[in-house]
């Protein structure tokens, strides 16, 4: 049996949980599954932020841009593309966290979408089976786009109580403080410009 809840939190986030029971013959599981959705309106054209979010360049700036909460992001292994793997250290002010491993599985540059798997530490240490991170920068017009966040997962039904661990704060944060990146290089660069 299967139940889908829908809805907005106080946030205006969409959540979506769904909870599954399945039954064989020897043994009854239960995994809950959920999804998490933050927007963030940049007031920059879709390509230029899909130049920090579509590669490596995301995991240099956040440290830098917001070392609260990470200290550092290594690259493991691959150039960027599909099949790239990154280890996050996180900021000791994280608690019941001190690294995680992600691996791009898809990278869409037509569609800017980026999708990143949990593949050891993080959220899995606490019960996740499965923690999913995507990125799509949805071009509204010429001039402005959404950085659109969304984190799947799926928990053991006996750590249902960590599902708290998932929140969309920390890629809310990285969508402002990227934004601002962004911005601040741009006008950098007009002030340099009207200086020659």
């Amino acid at each position: 049996m299967t139940y889908v809840l829908h809805g907005n939190n106080l946030c205006g986030e969409r959540l979506e949980l769904t909870v599954r029971s399945l039954a064989s013959h020897t043994e009854l599981t239960e995994a809950m599954k959920g999804s998490l959705c933050h927007d963030f309106e940049t007031g920059l054209p879709a390509a230029e932020v899909w130049e920090i979010y579509g590669g490596l360049r995301i995991g240099q700036l956040v440290p830098e841009l917001l070392p609260d909460m990470l200290k550092k992001v290594e690259l493991v292994d691959g150039d960027g593309g599909v099949g790239t793997v990154l280890h996050l250290t996180y900021s000791p002010g994280i608690p019941g966290f001190e690294y995680q491993k992600e691996k791009f599985i898809k990278i869409d540059n037509e569609n800017y979408v980026k999708e990143a798997l949990v593949v050891e530490g993080g959220v899995l240490d606490h019960g996740f089976q499965k923690c999913l991170v995507r990125f799509e920068i949805i071009g509204q017009t010429d001039e402005t786009s959404t950085i659109r966040s969304t984190i799947e997962y799926e928990i053991d039904d006996d750590k249902t109580d960590n599902a708290s661990f998932v929140s969309t704060s920390g890629v809310a944060h990285i969508a402002e403080a990227i934004t601002k990146y962004i911005k601040s290089q741009k006008s950098a660069e007009q002030a340099h410009e009207e200086t020659l």
